[in-house]
């Protein structure tokens, strides 16, 4: 029978359920999860991530993440662990293996597999007398909440939460790893976000390329630059060939009375926002973007300032290569 709520009272109560189990998840991590990270991080093969069902699903979103972000892992499906597949399961992996029951039985072999050979078992399940958990040298608990099923039989709620305890060992491990951008750019080259990842220095405009004015120049041989170079900005330099500041449309505009009489130090603007090579063009468009500019010089992030431009970024330049 139905209930006489609006889908929205039962979309927020759906939500509100599962957000108090995170809460009582979050609150009962404890050693056992720390002992959890710590194994998985000794591991000197593969996580072996499995589980049945909807389990299923979230351990292949798991093993996918945990790949992604420098451990590396492997979903193994249980019922064809059964047939030929846990020889995928070898000396040096750590088994993870899910079950919200714990009883799951075509997790069977793979289980007896793992304790037959020594290779080290985590288990997440939500009773801590099950057969899984009994099994397992460490055990992650899932917290004593209702699915969120009226009828407290479809997984929700328990699913939600064995995919944030996933995350929390994945991004405990990134942590343990050291795992950086260019660790993560290494394992995500395609795509919007292999694109973001790519670094300024792969995409910078260098040499001949580059807008670059002496600061005693008269504005209007600076301007055929900027016009010439067609980036819509130049950068200024001092006598030793550093970049003492920039001159963009709106310093122009300001100071149309004077470009007649002027020259490009007078005009620039100094102490401009730059960018080092190593950034990647997705903090290179997040900079441009926050201080509401169109282009970046690029100088050693190392070196004194002021320092010698490097070269340039241009907002266009991240554009073509898909950020937005």
């Amino acid at each position: 029978m139905a209930s006489g709520k609006s889908a929205i009272e039962i979309g927020r109560a759906v939500v509100e359920t599962e957000a108090e189990a995170l809460r009582l998840l979050a609150e009962g991590l404890d050693a056992r999860f720390e002992r959890a990270v710590d194994l998985l991080a000794r591991a000197t093969g593969r996580v072996i991530v499995s589980g049945m069902g909807k389990s299923g699903h979230v351990a292949r979103k798991i093993a996918a993440t945990l790949a992604s972000t420098g451990t590396p892992a492997q979903f193994v499906h249980p019922a064809e662990a059964s047939h030929g597949d846990l020889g995928m399961v070898t000396a040096g992996d750590v088994a993870l293996v899910l079950s919200n029951s714990g009883e799951t039985p075509e997790l069977s072999d793979l289980v007896a597999h793992a304790r037959r050979c020594g290779i080290p078992l985590i288990a997440i399940a939500s009773r801590p007398d099950s057969t899984l958990m009994r099994a397992a040298d460490i055990g992650l608990v899932l917290p004593a909440a209702p699915e969120a099923c009226p009828m407290g039989l479809a997984p929700t709620t328990s699913t939600t939460a064995t995919l944030a305890l996933g995350d929390a060992l994945a991004v405990a491990l990134i942590d343990r790893r050291d795992f950086r951008p260019q660790n993560f750019r290494m394992l995500h080259p395609g795509g919007s976000l292999g694109s973001r990842l790519l670094t300024v220095g792969q995409r910078m405009h260098t040499g001949e390329a580059l807008p670059l004015v002496p600061g005693a120049m008269p504005m209007l041989d600076a301007m055929l630059t900027i016009s010439g170079k067609a980036f819509g900005i130049a950068g200024v330099l001092d006598g030793e060939g550093r970049l003492a500041g920039v001159i963009s449309d709106g310093d122009l505009r300001r100071n149309i009375a004077h470009l007649n009489d002027r020259t490009a130090g007078e005009i620039m603007s100094p102490a401009p926002k730059t960018i080092g090579p190593g950034a990647t063009l997705g903090e290179a468009l997040d900079t441009m973007n926050r201080h509401a500019i169109t282009a970046l010089f690029v100088l050693d992030p190392d070196a004194p300032r002021p320092a010698p431009p490097l070269g340039l970024i241009h907002i266009h330049d991240c554009l073509r290569a898909g950020i937005t």
